[in-house]
């Protein structure tokens, strides 16, 4: 089963270009687009990722820290928030089958009740480590991976359509396998095309991180990286970086394959 894939933006962010680029661009600046990716088959409507909640606030408080520009702040159109930009698309929430999340983090989950019929795929370290048993002391609190309505919603609403996943295929034609890298619950989602293996990730923000072999700034761990980026090369044939500004460069119109 093969399926096409295009990219719709739920907002962006000026990020450090150290945070991109390890140990690099000091004094320059990345600008982040986050893309929701949306994928159709004869059978199945998959999304990756939902977008920041609602209510960016306390995002923006946290990340106003990162920087002492203070520039470190998401920005969304209204036409950038989940529902309009599916719609713009022809995408009704109620038919997506599989919303996948990658990572698991409040402005990857913002927005998960507004897919009423699909079943959440997650990693199953990321939910785990990031979320109930950290093996280490991490950068943010819990409440910035999965937030606490998020976490109820997660754990009774919606517990019948959870599937946490390390690798697998979801349904032909998808499949996800735990990349690390960024966090924990990183994942790369990989689609079968006419263009070949599409494959989408948050362990790369850039290009240029794969392709160059970059490691990723605020990344956790070097040597997944370099295996990460290497299975990305070897296996796919487009990757999405998943908040790369360049992706309409490449795929006019955000039209993957």
């Amino acid at each position: 089963m093969t399926f096409t894939v295009q990219v719709v933006s739920a907002g962006g962010m000026p990020m450090p270009a150290p945070e991109v680029f390890w140990m690099s661009g000091w004094d320059e600046w990345f600008d982040a687009r986050f893309w929701m990716v949306v994928a159709r088959s004869e059978e199945h409507t998959v999304v990756v990722n939902t977008g920041p909640p609602a209510e960016l606030g306390p995002l923006n408080a946290l990340w106003k820290g990162f920087h002492p520009s203070g520039r470190v702040q998401f920005h969304r159109e209204e036409s950038e928030r989940p529902a309009a930009a599916l719609a713009a698309i022809g995408v009704d929430p109620a038919e997506v089958t599989h919303v996948v999340l990658t990572p698991l983090v409040a402005y990857t989950v913002g927005n998960l009740p507004l897919f009423p019929n699909a079943q959440y795929v997650i990693s199953r370290r990321g939910w785990i480590e990031d979320v109930f048993a950290p093996p280490y002391p991490v950068h943010v609190p819990r409440e910035i991976f999965l937030p606490d309505d998020v976490m109820s919603y997660l754990l009774f609403d919606a517990r019948a359509r959870v599937r946490l996943v390390h690798e697998e295929e979801i349904v032909p034609g998808l499949r996800v396998w735990e990349a690390g890298v960024h966090h924990r619950s990183s994942l790369a989602v990989c689609f079968d095309t006419a263009a070949g293996s599409v494959a989408a990730t948050d362990a790369a923000f850039s290009y240029r991180n794969v392709e160059q072999n970059v490691h990723l700034g605020i990344g956790e761990s070097y040597p997944e990286a370099m295996a990460t980026y290497a299975r990305l090369r070897a296996e796919a044939d487009v990757v999405i970086p998943l908040y790369e500004p360049e992706v309409p460069v490449r795929h006019p119109g955000g039209r993957i394959a």
